[in-house]
């Protein structure tokens, strides 16, 4: 069965560690990598695309050109004539991630603001995943007109799947995070949490008290990740948890819940088996996080 899987968001230039004490120049971005590793799970006849808006600058040309490479569709990208793709920086901490940005004029902000793009786009998708890192990038009325379009198509058969991927220096305060990531999951109708996320957030106490809160939202199905920790899942009135095989040497964790999220979502949209497709997923991301940077061949 062959569909459109669209990835919404920011798409930056990644200097990550090489393991050598020199920085690696790459490509990366949360929808981005999760675009790229739907890309890798889900076979030819599947168009995988991304909608962004990036420059007419050197890199923003080289950006277009991996992804080409990498067969991640280009067709919704628009290019501004000023505006330059955000950067960030990777630092490692025995294997655990920080970052520094440089992104507060990047084109991506201004990616929701053609309407009537961003309709056709999901319009023409089968499934469409976004994050919160996505509304929290957005200036001007663009996260009210992404939700907004979203939210036309949250009950049909297209699958809208969200990551809240909580990132609060990107938001003015805790109230409008907040206030947005809820607005994002009822848009939705998958949400990818994790879990540490959700207790800096929202102070769950329990993976139990996320899917409940979800619920509360609308949401019949809920995956909320949870580290090296067991998944535990709502979905289409299943409950169950995932164990996860421990991983004996973590290089880099960054990207993966982004390699989850797009390997889930492109085993599952040739399987229709949630727990197959978590399995398939928690598998990538434990061999994503054994390498350095976002995107692992």
């Amino acid at each position: 069965m062959s569909g459109q899987f669209l990835a919404i968001g920011e798409a930056m230039i990644e200097l990550a560690p090489d393991g050598s004490g020199l920085l690696r120049q790459g490509f990366a971005g949360d929808t981005f990598n999760a675009a790229y590793y739907a890309r890798a799970a889900l076979p030819t006849d599947w168009q995988v695309s991304y909608f962004t808006l990036l420059g007419r600058d050197a890199m923003s040309d080289a950006m277009l050109a991996f992804m080409a490479q990498k067969q991640i569709g280009t067709d919704y990208i628009g290019r501004h004539a000023s505006r330059m793709p955000g950067l960030y920086m990777v630092h490692l901490n025995n294997g655990e991630r920080s970052f520094s940005y440089w992104r507060s004029q990047s084109a991506a902000r201004l990616l929701a603001d053609n309407k009537t793009a961003l309709r056709q786009a999901i319009e023409a998708s089968d499934i469409i995943v976004f994050s919160g890192i996505t509304l929290a990038i957005l200036e001007g009325d663009g996260a009210d007109n992404l939700l907004s379009i979203l939210q036309e198509f949250r009950d049909t058969n297209k699958i809208i799947a969200f990551d809240p991927n909580i990132r609060p220096r990107l938001w003015p305060d805790q109230d409008h995070m907040r206030s947005q990531l809820i607005r994002g999951a009822k848009a939705s109708n998958l949400v990818l949490p994790s879990f540490d996320d959700e207790v800096a957030c929202f102070g769950d106490l329990t993976t139990a008290d996320t899917i409940s809160r979800y619920r509360s939202y609308g949401l019949k199905r809920i995956i909320v990740k949870n580290g090296a920790d067991e998944i535990e899942v709502l979905f289409d009135g299943q409950s169950f948890t995932v164990k996860i095989a421990p991983v004996a040497q973590i290089i880099d964790t960054t990207g993966a819940g982004d390699s989850f999220n797009g390997s889930f979502l492109g085993h599952f949209a040739q399987t229709g088996d949630a727990e197959v497709a978590i399995r398939f997923a928690a598998q990538t991301a434990a061999k994503t996080i054994q390498h350095y940077g976002a995107l692992v061949d």
